[in-house]
């Protein structure tokens, strides 16, 4: 029998004290002990390594981790190409667009999230070009018309 504290005082309290009996359980009681101040030293309880888990006498014990990802949908930027479509742009960039953004959408619908990945990657880079040139064009008419006026 081991015991955790040791009597260092005169006052009554009571104190866990483990005690081992038996390797396979452990049972706890309850001692008076006179002080009411820490010990100055408390030995650590020291375990024994059971071997291996899943080994015969030793413990089994299975730990399992599951993780769960959540990854984000690839964009199809479909509503963004619908309007550079309507705006009429040069070289038909809105259409090409548009066009990506239907794929990119049918692959995300079929589970392709790779393939939807590069179509909607795509039309994104048609629709910032077609943006581009719309404000561009947009802002020559805009000091043309200053100018001329």
């Amino acid at each position: 029998m081991t015991d955790m504290f040791r009597d260092t005082g005169t006052e009554d309290s009571v104190v866990l004290v483990e005690s081992e009996e038996r390797h396979d359980e452990l049972q706890t009681e309850l001692r008076p002990v006179r002080a009411m101040k820490p010990p100055a030293y408390v030995p650590m309880q020291a375990r024994t390594y059971d071997g291996p888990s899943g080994q015969p006498g030793g413990s089994v014990l299975v730990q399992h981790t599951s993780v769960n990802i959540v990854t984000e949908p690839p964009k199809d930027h479909f509503i963004w190409s619908l309007l550079c479509f309507a705006y009429l742009n040069p070289c038909c960039l809105g259409l090409a667009a548009l066009i990506y953004s239907i794929k990119a959408r049918d692959r995300k619908v079929v589970g392709d999230l790779e393939g939807a990945r590069h179509y909607g990657a795509t039309a994104r880079q048609l629709n910032v070009t077609s943006t581009v040139l719309v404000a561009l064009g947009l802002l020559f008419f805009i000091i043309t018309m200053i100018v001329v006026l």
